[in-house]
């Protein structure tokens, strides 16, 4: 194993390698907190967060045995099974809605309301209008203005280049400012 990983997880690799159970509750102190926040990103509620992280815990335990020392650290090894994980949830969410049919009301409204004759800012549904993006878009906006995320953490999150995060918001941005129109 190499020399730059530290004595504490050098011991706590040592120690999921030998199936102590105990191991997992020391991997959940060192990065519990840090792998919910990357899936809190992703799936967008607390419950869903928790559910992914529990599912991610037992995968983690159950496919240790794949781990490799020498191809990264725990930690990037461990972010990728959340990050995959709160990708199968978003995409069997997605499942279960597609022969869902809206009802009437659910449906975003694309009329200007016609309480005034001007524009008011009030009457936007802003994530009625997100619908409209594509999804990739989407999440860049939903992860920069609802989550707070700063564009470095976008990239992070989405594993994308940052430059791909800024174009993605830039081109959801101009969607949205044609749909306002």
């Amino acid at each position: 194993m190499p020399s730059a990983i530290p004595p504490a997880e050098l011991e706590l690799i040592r120690r999921l390698t030998a199936r102590e159970e105990a191991a997992m509750t020391t991997f959940y102190d060192f990065y519990g907190r840090t792998l919910y926040r990357i899936i809190r990103a992703f799936v967008g509620s607390d419950e869903a967060a928790e559910d992914v992280l529990q599912d991610s815990l037992v995968k983690i335990w159950n496919a240790f045995y794949s781990y490799d020392a020498t191809r990264g650290r725990l930690y990037t090894w461990a972010v990728n099974i959340c990050r995959h994980q709160a990708l199968d949830h978003l995409r069997a969410a997605q499942a279960r809605g597609a022969g869902r049919t809206d009802t009437w009301d659910e449906l975003p409204s694309t009329t200007q309301p016609a309480i005034t004759g001007g524009f008011v800012p009030e009457h936007l549904d802003v994530r009625a209008c997100l619908a409209y993006l594509r999804p990739a878009y989407r999440r860049v906006l939903e992860l920069r203005y609802f989550d707070g995320l700063k564009l470095e953490e976008v990239a992070e999150v989405l594993d994308l280049p940052l430059g791909t995060v800024k174009t993605h918001q830039r081109q959801a941005l101009r969607q949205l400012a044609s749909l306002w129109r």
